[in-house]
């Protein structure tokens, strides 16, 4: 389903939005996508549904002006790529490179690119931005209006946003980081550069991870003396726990399930965690967050999970149907868990449409709901770094193996029936530098 919804856009044609080549998602099927010297790469690839494998590619080049062509050091596996591994995201391509979460060394540029040059060492943006269009002269980054010209993207959403590393042709088609090289569009624009005092294995997770959390918090409203909810415990939902005690919230309550919340237990002790597999007869979260919450629930709600994941039977006929493409469980669990009058952000992947959908709970008792969308990296990568320099947040408490490129189709799976304890991993390549201080020791499959 997911390649004939890429032969329909094929079909339908792109828009005229992009102002960057789309569709380049593997140097090997784009004429002029290749580099002239022949030199060949490791990268992971999405084969079909719930299978990845690490293949041998071309190298990027330089395409247009304003691109860099980064020598990655450093990637990572984002709960996100599973919904690419379940072929939850439509219109990828067996052969697609993948990965939005990168770092590392320039190693060309554009002949417009002015501002970086070879050896520097840089974040990548999930997102591609160009610049200069009404969204990103605001840091916008995420709704970007010309990097992405998708057809498909622009009918089901009403507009598109912006193109991304990694993440299927629905989003412009671009090759994602995780590779020993990646071609970045825009590069002046969408890469950081790393001050020595931040190492890779910390200024990768400005790339989404800590402005995605970030976002999370400040989007949904948490304010000084809130209590937060918090539904999955990974590292989005650990982070965006961390930057709600940052930002006044009195309390942080995680719910998630298994040692994932023991990992929560050991990093933050003083949070509360509810465990919706151990609930009593009779009780549900939202009873016992009502219970947690002088009989009220929680001031904000935050969904850090994804609307793939069904626990009811209707929902995962529906979806195994094609009735729908998200359950709205959890999100209806939110809302009715929620007291009156408070807000809910949503920053789990949604693709596309859910059935039941509680909407009488949500207009009868105030409850602002809000989508917060694919985080604009640019309006915060700044701060969080000056964060990271300050010694405000570390990043490594979220990062439990460092793995090899090589390995990294068997962590895709290990990643996702959430074995070993994996929580977030720190993905090295061949150009990687010695692992910095506090990071995890190599684990090797």
């Amino acid at each position: 389903m997911s390649q004939a919804a890429f032969k329909v856009e094929q079909a339908l044609g792109h828009g005229d939005s992009a102002t960057t080549q789309q569709d380049v998602t593997n140097p090997a099927y784009t004429k002029g996508a290749a580099d002239p010297s022949g030199e060949k790469m490791k990268a992971l690839v999405w084969m079909g549904k719930n299978k990845v494998e690490v293949v041998e590619a071309p190298k990027p080049t330089l395409m247009e002006p304003r691109d860099v062509i980064v020598k990655v050091t450093g990637s990572t596996v984002c709960g996100s790529d599973l919904h690419l591994l379940h072929g939850a995201v439509v219109e990828l391509q067996k052969g697609d490179i993948l990965g939005h979460e990168f770092c590392g060394i320039v190693d060309e540029v554009g002949t417009e690119v002015t501002n970086l040059k070879k050896g520097q060492r840089v974040v990548a943006s999930f997102q591609i931005a160009c610049g200069s269009c009404y969204y990103c002269k605001q840091k916008l980054s995420s709704q970007c209006e010309k990097t992405n010209a998708n057809t498909l993207a622009n009918a089901m959403y009403g507009s598109r946003t912006a193109g991304m590393f990694g993440y299927s042709h629905f989003t412009g088609g671009f090759a994602g980081g995780q590779a020993e090289y990646t071609r970045v569009p825009y590069g002046d624009v969408n890469l950081l550069p790393l001050p020595d005092n931040v190492p890779d294995e910390k200024g990768l997770y400005l790339s989404d991870v800590l402005a995605t959390s970030w976002h999370a918090v400040v989007d949904t409203g948490v304010k000084k003396g809130d209590t937060v909810a918090i539904w999955g415990a990974g590292p989005i939902g650990q982070m965006a726990a961390e930057f709600a005690l940052y930002n006044g919230a009195k309390r942080v309550i995680m719910i998630d399930q298994n040692w994932r919340l023991d990992y929560m237990k050991e990093k933050y002790p003083h949070l509360d965690t509810l465990d919706f597999s151990k609930l009593g007869k009779g009780e549900s979260v939202t009873s016992k967050l009502r219970e947690m919450c002088d009989n009220r629930g929680p001031d904000v709600s935050i969904e850090c999970v994804a609307g793939e994941y069904a626990k009811g039977w209707a929902h995962y006929f529906e979806m195994m149907l094609g009735l729908e493409t998200d359950t709205s469980e959890i999100i209806n669990e939110m809302i009715t868990s929620t007291r009156n009058f408070g807000s809910c952000g949503i920053t789990g992947v949604y693709v596309g449409f859910t059935n039941h959908f509680n909407v009488g709970s949500l207009m009868e008792r105030g409850i602002r709901l809000i989508g917060n969308g694919q985080a604009p990296v640019h309006l915060y990568w700044e701060k969080l770094l000056k964060m990271i320099q300050e010694g405000k947040i570390d990043p490594l408490t979220m990062v439990s193996h460092r793995v090899r490129l090589e390995d990294l189709d068997k962590v895709y799976y290990k990643f996702e029936n959430k074995e070993d304890g994996m929580q977030k991993v720190y993905v090295q390549t061949k150009w990687s530098a010695p692992p910095a201080e506090g990071s995890p020791s190599l684990t090797t499959y």
